[in-house]
């Protein structure tokens, strides 16, 4: 059928997605002539690969004998070392920027910094307690799995209908390089999001949905105005906080 991707190619973008979200070893060629872009939809995939790798932590540790609490916090460093952090320091950079920056330009050009300061600090600081805690309440390995996919799923799902949306800030960088992101791939990255979210149940879908979307255009509001548009440190931001967003929904619904 025309318009349909390739089996190589959707391979393709599976690896394009994990190689860059994760820093799992891709098993397969991403070297099919696809973008960054093109494999945007693939991004919910990558994050099925991170919700995997923490609950397995979770299950080995609650398997050891540790509390639910500890085990939980084992979870969050395993997916913190599958990721790189790689969402962490765009909330940190956001969080630096939007609010240690009088100007657009100066903003910016915090972001691009390297070094992290007291917002940036402060935002990891509770964005990580909030994760620890929501996953800590769900105590049962089913509910661990259904919170963990649910949450990393939908939130980079998120990634891009936000590109497609919202326009790049300024011309170079992360956001800039990786391209226009087709409507057909807002919509799969959408479809695997909203699937996900089915594991939390009819209602905990909907609430996370309508939560989503409530931080989703909220976010695109607050960088219009404070920077004009995307980089890749507010992509970041936007996981995170929807991350945040599922995983309490599951407390909510699945505790």
């Amino acid at each position: 059928m025309a318009g349909v991707p390739r089996s190589d190619e959707i391979l393709a973008d599976m690896a394009t997605a994990l190689g860059f979200f994760t820093r799992l070893p891709v098993p397969f060629s991403a070297d099919a002539g696809r973008s960054l872009s093109q494999s945007l939809w693939a991004a919910p995939l990558a994050g099925l690969a991170v919700a995997l790798a923490g609950w397995l932590a979770f299950i080995v540790a609650l398997w050891l004998g540790l509390f639910t609490d500890i085990a939980a916090l084992v979870a969050l460093g395993a997916m913190l070392v599958v990721t790189g952090a790689l969402h962490e320091d765009g909330l940190a950079d956001i969080a630096d920027g939007f609010g240690g920056g009088r100007e657009r330009e100066a903003k910016l050009a915090i972001m691009r910094d390297s070094r992290i300061g007291t917002y940036g600090v402060c935002a990891l600081t509770l964005s990580l307690i909030a994760r620890w805690l929501a996953l800590a309440a769900l105590v049962t390995p089913g509910e661990a799995l259904a919170g963990l996919i649910a949450a990393h799923m939908a939130s980079r799902a998120l990634l891009p209908a936000f590109m497609h949306l919202v326009p790049n800030a300024r011309h170079d960088g992360l956001s800039a390089g990786a391209g226009d992101v087709d409507m057909r791939s807002v919509q799969v990255a959408a479809l695997l999001g909203a699937v996900a979210l089915l594991l939390l149940g009819p209602g905990g879908a909907i609430v996370a949905a309508l939560a989503l979307a409530l931080w989703f255009f909220s976010l695109r509001r607050i960088a219009m105005r404070q920077i004009g548009g995307r980089t890749g440190d507010v992509l970041g931001a936007l996981q995170q906080g929807g991350e945040i967003i599922v995983l309490v929904t599951a407390c909510a619904m699945l505790a």
